[in-house]
């Protein structure tokens, strides 16, 4: 077996990572595992992408990123989608023959399709979304919402300039219809944690999303389907779009 396409994850820390085996099972699928292959690259630093892509020059054709690095590899790569500089995260990287790398982000494709999709969709558009976090995902998602119309409130625990505070957000839940969790609370091994929103506050006009998806069904999820929201969506679906878009990109 001749590894003449190599793909892989940047993130650190990364047990929690889908991706690896996603893209291994689609290249079984599509007869390409002879010479495709995809791995996980945990580094601990970001300056660490240039050593490994200088060592895996004449193989490696695509990375994506992941936490923290989504914001902190834009400076190292070579060119910056459009989409992915209005939204000041890169999840996806391409490389080219000549050794270029370009930079998209997925993310936003990923969520946007769900967002699209869900039949909850009509009855929380013409409502306040809100979106818990900060990172990478979070600008993603924003963005996406914002394209689909609705009014975006940020929530952060330490809000600046633009964004809520946690206490804001419980004064203001009744013109709120969706809330987004892009934060890692909740996801494996620290499953019992998740948001401080008082979820006491939240009825059937709420529909949740967690971009968590192991477990699927977040501690967050738990205790909105408890108080009777109106919807819930798990995290795997985007993370399936995202990942499909990758392949797309790579492939174009």
């Amino acid at each position: 077996m001749s590894i003449s396409h190599l793909y892989g994850l940047l993130g650190y820390p990364l047990g929690h990572s889908f991706s690896k085996k996603y893209f291994t099972e689609k290249f079984e699928n599509l007869g390409l595992s002879e010479s495709h292959c995809y791995e996980q690259f945990e580094i601990p630093q970001i300056e660490d992408f240039l050593a490994l892509k200088s060592a895996q020059k004449d193989v490696l054709k695509g990375l994506n990123v992941t936490i923290p690095y989504k914001q902190q590899i834009m400076p190292l790569l070579d060119e910056i989608d459009s989409a992915a500089a209005k939204i000041g995260a890169v999840n996806t990287i391409k490389i080219y023959p000549d050794g270029k790398t370009k930079g998209f982000n997925t993310d936003y494709w990923g969520f946007r399709q769900t967002i699209e999709t869900w039949e909850a969709f009509p009855k929380f558009k013409s409502k306040k979304a809100v979106v818990l976090g900060q990172g990478g995902a979070a600008k993603a998602i924003i963005a996406a919402l914002e394209d689909l119309g609705l009014e975006v409130w940020k929530v952060s625990r330490t809000p600046e300039e633009g964004q809520i505070s946690y206490e804001d957000l419980a004064a203001a839940m009744a013109e709120v219809g969706l809330i987004v969790n892009s934060t890692p609370l909740g996801m494996y091994p620290k499953i019992d944690t998740f948001p401080p929103i008082d979820y006491g506050l939240l009825t059937s006009q709420h529909y949740l999303y967690d971009i968590v998806y192991n477990p699927l069904r977040t501690a967050f999820l738990e205790k909105g389907i408890a108080q009777g929201v109106g919807g819930i969506y798990e995290g795997l679906e985007m993370l399936h779009g995202q990942a499909d878009k990758a392949w797309e990109i790579w492939n174009a």
